[in-house]
């Protein structure tokens, strides 16, 4: 009985044996290291500490327009013959947009030739009887692309988050829809900060929708390198990290070395958004009300320096000049003067700010600007 136990192990340890050699073979003609799948020295059945896929060669980081891509489709490639789960909805254009603010289309692309965008199944095949295990089969680089992100900032991962329920698993209980959409991010109106550096005013107002809807502001001009869990996190113990830095996000925009400017963010109590007469002491009469701000300000991110006087803008002169632009719609007997009759110079510049009657009118008989007008007012 003894010996008969003995031969049962030695078989046991010569099979093990030759499947090891056999595995270490495999390697050995690969040429791989290790330290490219397992982040450990000794990985073993139960605990493989496996690393992320290894990205080598990943080609040239190739720049997408959006507007050229689907927004939404169906991954379908893999269907067997009794799929418990259905195709999922991708929502391509979404993600593709907060790739921008991380690594871009390289995130998910990360082997791209020359000026093209390839797909998965460039790379990775169907059939997984492989014996490149340094090449995830393309279900296998499907998983781990998605669930690693997913992973990080959901609060259970299901198969159920990305995948319906094929029509004959689904029971009388079963939702039409089971996938769960991502949660809708509410962009903040205004964040007020409460600041601790500047004495003079420990308020700091970011009025998030003047950057956005007025100065043309796009996400990844001030959110970089961040992950999806930075506005997607629906873990319920997620407590967003604080950016130590302060003005890393504000200064490429504005100067933040310039102690003298602090008082134009801080103070001592929230400020309200932006108006561009109580802020510049330009009024957006009617006329320029319509414009966006990059109309007038052709430098991106940068919104001061320009001079009022219309000429700055427009290319008027007293032969193409509309009165009517202003307001007022000049009388007949008014039509031939020149510009200067009307208006003053203001300290040596000539300036359409100020207009006066007394050069050809007395004062005293009631010609005064704005009670006396030369023509009539027109919407």
């Amino acid at each position: 009985m003894r010996k008969l136990i003995y031969l049962i192990l030695l078989g046991f340890l010569v099979s093990t044996s030759f499947a090891q050699s056999k595995l270490s073979k495999l390697h050995s003609n690969q040429n791989l290291d290790c330290t490219a799948c397992h982040e450990c020295e000794t990985p073993t059945k139960t605990n493989p500490c496996l690393a992320k896929c290894p990205r080598e060669n990943a080609g040239v980081a190739t720049s997408y327009s959006f507007g050229n891509t689907k927004n939404v489709f169906d991954i379908n490639n893999i269907l067997g013959e009794k799929d418990l789960y259905g195709p999922v909805k991708f929502y391509h254009k979404a993600h593709g947009e907060m790739s921008e603010m991380s690594g871009g289309c390289t995130t998910c692309h990360h082997y791209n030739p020359p000026g093209e965008i390839v797909k998965c199944a460039f790379c990775h095949e169907v059939d997984r009887n492989t014996s490149d295990i340094n090449m995830p089969d393309l279900k296998s680089a499907y998983h781990r692309q998605c669930m690693n992100c997913h992973a990080e900032w959901e609060e259970e991962s299901k198969c159920e988050n990305c995948h319906t329920l094929n029509v004959e698993y689904k029971t009388s209980t079963s939702a039409n829809e089971i996938v769960k959409m991502h949660k809708p991010v509410t962009r903040p109106t205004t964040q007020v900060y409460l600041t601790t550096e500047y004495e003079k005013g420990k308020v700091a107002t970011f009025h998030h929708n003047d950057h956005i809807n007025l100065f043309g502001i796009q996400c990844n001009d001030c959110h970089q390198n961040e992950t999806c869990q930075s506005c997607h996190n629906q873990k319920p113990d997620f407590q967003k990290s604080v950016d130590g830095s302060n003005h890393s996000r504000c200064e490429s925009c504005h100067d933040t070395e310039n102690k003298k400017l602090c008082a134009k963010c801080q103070s001592d109590k929230a400020t309200k958004a932006f108006n561009h007469f109580v802020n510049t002491g330009f009024d957006l009469n009617k006329y320029h009300s319509a414009n966006t701000c990059q109309n007038c300000h052709k430098k991106k991110g940068k919104y001061s320096g320009l001079k009022t006087e219309c000429q700055s803008c427009h290319d008027w002169n007293e032969e193409n000049f509309k009165h009517t632009i202003t307001g007022i719609q000049l009388s007949e007997d008014h039509l031939d003067l020149e510009c200067s009759d009307c208006h003053e110079d203001d300290e040596g510049k000539f300036s359409y700010k100020k207009a006066t009657c007394t050069n050809c009118h007395e004062e005293e008989e009631g010609f005064v600007v704005p009670q006396k007008l030369p023509g009539k007012r027109v919407k």
